[in-house]
């Protein structure tokens, strides 16, 4: 017999997905797998998504300057920004969404 899933609280783990995965790393996106079209709105998506205290780390092959000008004017003190990795072939910067966001 399937045991009831949840949806209003996290498991074991700390997150509220059902995979049975552990959130042992931050996870990663890499945005260069993202259509350029799309993918300031891809990031946007998963960035807003993020609860207070929670985190993730953006990959691009590039600095990523106007994302975060941008981001700044969206959603200004809403996230601490830190460089993990500075090029000059891959920039990676984490995201950690502050508990006072906006």
């Amino acid at each position: 017999m399937k045991q009831p899933i949840s949806l209003n609280s996290a498991d074991s783990h700390g997150h509220s997905c059902a995979c049975g995965e552990a959130d042992e790393a931050l996870p990663e996106l890499d945005v260069q797998t993202i259509p350029h079209a799309v993918r300031h709105a891809a990031i946007f998506g998963a960035l807003e998504s993020l609860a207070p205290h929670a985190g993730m780390i953006i990959s691009a092959t590039h600095n990523p300057f106007p994302l975060l000008a941008q981001l700044e004017r969206k959603h200004p003190e809403a996230f601490e920004i830190t460089y993990l990795d500075e090029g000059p072939e891959r920039w990676r910067i984490k995201f950690v969404r502050r508990a006072t966001a906006e």
